[in-house]
């Protein structure tokens, strides 16, 4: 079976600087395509390590893809590497050279001499096209062992893979990728990933060899299922077959595919009922509202929303009534009811959404613990607020509630009980 590596390459990755979206990036290219990835490794920008770890590749892999250290500065030290260790030499590259040069004077720029570097290219190598950069990729091959060098700008490494590594791996490995591996991700919200599991039981009984991973986080449990086949179309149905299995017993608290967002989702049923909303918000500070605005077309459903945060803001903007707040509170069922009551009359739309809430860490009591959180509902025919209790983390509350005011609306819509788990 092929085995592959993926290789990430910059101190910024080891000190947490940014996130290796690369890395995830290529693993599930790779996958796509039947071959597995063994390993991903992420290494400083140091000499050392990185000829240890091609070192590794050549001994136990088939394929490594690396992303980084390919820029004109000094402590970029991927092509270095690899001349050293394939005993190579660099040698310019006119058409790079051109391009590089054309990048700088359509922004009307004079071009650093170090960027010349930019068009010197291992003569052992295949050179990979970069359309979107100055940094050529690197292709080099020994022994039917492969090893691609691609920059670690993210859109750079993405349009090379997909316009040339992939079909080229395709090509050169098209009698030994004998399986298609897929997957694909249902994803949940309103349900812990406890209560998911019990309702789903069995799950050898639904999976039949494949595999399904639970991937919990704030937004909700993602549920990825893992299948492997002798061709596309086997694998499509073997994904369709766990998919039906899941959906009968957890259907109403799948929202979404893959990557799909739940204000996308929420805001498509709005658009399909010709309904329009409008939202109040206090403890989530306008995140629905952002949410919401995220999604490209999102005017034809909302027509506006408050940050009513004070009390009097309350009172004086939305119209919620003052003995209400003084005899229940700001954070109560009946403050949440008024409130999306109110933003609905305000807005003249079909729904109106709310929140109110203690997101922390500071401001609990014993009779309102930090994480207290009502969402309020209204439309022309019925209007309720619901409970949650979310924890102590302020961050995560307020993205918690505004997903699970998303949650209740998508219900509501769709006509399924808001039980939540």
């Amino acid at each position: 079976m092929l085995k592959a590596k993926v290789l990430s390459i910059g101190d910024e990755i080891l000190i947490g600087q940014i996130v290796n979206t690369n890395a995830s990036f290529i693993s599930n290219k790779l996958i796509s395509i039947g071959i597995p990835v063994d390993r991903i490794v992420s290494i400083g920008d140091a000499e050392d390590k990185l000829l240890d770890e091609l070192e590794d590749s050549i001994k136990s892999f088939d394929v490594t893809i690396m992303t980084g250290g390919l820029g004109p500065t000094h402590d970029d030290i991927t092509k270095p590497c690899l001349i050293k260790f394939f005993a190579d030499k660099l040698v310019i590259d006119e058409k790079v050279l051109a391009h590089v040069k054309g990048i700088f004077a359509s922004r009307k720029v004079k071009m650093p001499d170090t960027n010349v570097e930019q068009a010197m290219v291992p003569s052992k190598a295949i050179t990979i096209w970069n359309p979107n950069g100055t940094a050529p990729g690197i292709w080099y091959e020994i022994d039917n062992k492969i090893i691609i060098s691609l920059p670690g700008v993210p859109f750079e490494a993405i349009a090379m893979m997909e316009e040339f590594v992939i079909p080229e791996l395709k090509k050169k490995f098209s009698e030994k990728i004998n399986y298609v591996l897929k997957s694909k991700t249902l994803l949940t919200t309103g349900i812990g990933e406890s209560f998911l599991s019990e309702m789903i039981g069995d799950i050898n009984t639904i999976i039949m060899g494949s595999k399904l991973a639970f991937l919990p986080s704030v937004y909700g449990v993602r549920l990825r299922i893992d299948v492997k086949g002798n061709n596309v179309n086997e694998a499509d149905k073997k994904i369709g077959e766990i998919e039906t299995k899941l959906r009968e017993k957890i259907g109403k608290y799948i929202f979404g595919e893959n990557d799909e967002l739940i204000e996308k989702t929420v805001g498509n049923l709005l658009r399909e009922k010709g309904l329009t909303i409008s939202v109040a918000e206090s403890c989530t500070g306008g995140m629905i509202s952002e949410k919401f605005t995220d999604i490209s077309g999102s005017s034809d459903y909302l027509m506006g929303g408050v940050c009513t945060y004070s009390n009097d803001s309350k009172i004086n903007i939305l119209g919620v009534k003052k003995d209400t707040i003084d005899s229940y509170g700001a954070v109560s069922q009946q403050t949440a009811i008024e409130m999306a009551v109110s933003v609905r009359k305000l807005f003249s739309t079909d729904i109106g959404l709310s929140t109110t809430g203690i997101a922390g860490p500071t401001g609990g009591t014993d009779d309102k613990p930090v994480g207290l959180i009502w969402i309020g509902y209204a439309d022309n025919t019925s209007s309720f607020a619901m409970k949650f209790l979310f924890g102590n983390n302020r961050e995560r509350n307020r993205v918690r509630s505004s997903i699970m005011a998303l949650e209740i609306l998508r219900k509501k819509i769709m006509k399924i009980d808001n039980n939540i788990e």
